[in-house]
């Protein structure tokens, strides 16, 4: 969690409702303050934000494995969005896919070439489901916390960015109460939010993904031949139907209000022999090709006849690795 997310951390209810009453205080205090005024309604703050966009091109092509669409999805949507000195709307992006398959690898690089301290950055906020709303019966409590959290952060810093993790496991009707904030207005509440960064992650659509790409394999097709034109609306309508998912019957998707939807594919058993060489190069240990081909191979992998893709993404390589050495 950033510095400054105290707010949101999982305390007992009267706790956490004091605690959203002090952060919806701290907007009316802010609006006496001179620097959150200028920082609200003009372009001359960016809060820490010195966005590098050729080191983002160059780690995402050389340490995101197996994600060509992500990949192109991801640069496309931050050049777009900073080209424009004033943007329309913030940027929404959504990030889908089974587990392991770099989701929130991907969402923390693109974070850290963004932002001055990467995910420590008083301005970027990370919220997870099960950590800061895990009971359903307090929702409305949630609601009114998460609202003036985002608010009062804006009104700090218009260029910060919003995390939220496992929006598979977000109570559905909890989300839409950001609506507002997401949409082509100038101003909400009194804040300038144009130029925030939403980004959801979530396995939602991840089972869809996957058989998407296994018709590929079996019809001798590359993964690079995926069509988004086609898997898009598909994941918006899977997410938007699941009572499961944070997203369902929500306005956010009701309204097209993500601008770009991010497909993380499943990973094949190449890609992760090159996540366990990784992984040993990164805990400094000698890239020996027996355990390389080991830890790979004890990964299980779908569908039963052919095993063809990582049940698991890359997710369990770190902890397999001892085992093998």
């Amino acid at each position: 969690m950033a510095p400054g997310a105290a707010a949101l951390v999982p305390v007992p209810v009267p706790a956490l409702v004091l605690l959203a009453l002090a952060a919806a205080a701290r907007p009316a205090a802010a609006a006496w303050d001179l620097r959150a005024l200028r920082c609200g309604f003009s372009d001359d703050c960016e809060c820490g934000f010195g966005p590098d966009l050729r080191g983002l091109e160059c780690e995402l092509a050389v340490s995101v494995v197996g994600q060509p669409l992500a990949r192109q999805r991801v640069m496309s949507a931050v050049r777009q969005f900073l080209a424009e000195q004033n943007p329309v709307k913030p940027l929404v992006m959504s990030f889908h896919g089974s587990t392991g398959t770099g989701k929130t690898y991907v969402s923390s690089m693109l974070i850290r070439y963004l932002f001055q301290g990467g995910l420590r950055s008083p301005y970027v906020h990370q919220f997870s489901p099960i950590v800061h709303f895990p009971h359903a019966e307090h929702i409305e409590q949630y609601k009114e916390s998460l609202k003036h959290w985002i608010q009062g952060n804006l009104t700090r810093c218009g260029r910060s960015a919003f995390l939220f993790d496992e929006m598979d496991k977000m109570h559905p009707g909890l989300i839409d109460v950001i609506l507002p904030f997401l949409g082509p207005s100038w101003v909400v509440y009194g804040t300038n939010y144009r130029k925030a960064i939403f980004i959801f992650i979530s396995n939602a659509g991840g089972e869809l993904i996957n058989a998407m790409t296994l018709d590929l394999w079996r019809a001798r097709k590359d993964r690079e031949e995926i069509s988004l034109q086609d898997l898009e609306p598909a994941i918006s309508r899977a997410v938007f139907d699941n009572p499961h998912s944070g997203f369902w019957k929500s306005g956010i998707i009701n309204e097209s209000l993500i601008d770009f939807v991010v497909p993380f594919l499943p990973l094949k058993h190449h890609h992760v022999k090159q996540c366990v060489v990784s992984e040993l190069v990164q805990q400094g240990l000698e890239v020996r090709p027996g355990v390389v081909q080991e830890v790979a191979d004890s990964i299980p992998y779908f569908p039963e006849e052919e095993k063809i893709f990582s049940s698991t993404g890359c997710k369990t390589v770190a902890s397999r690795i001892s085992f093998f050495l």
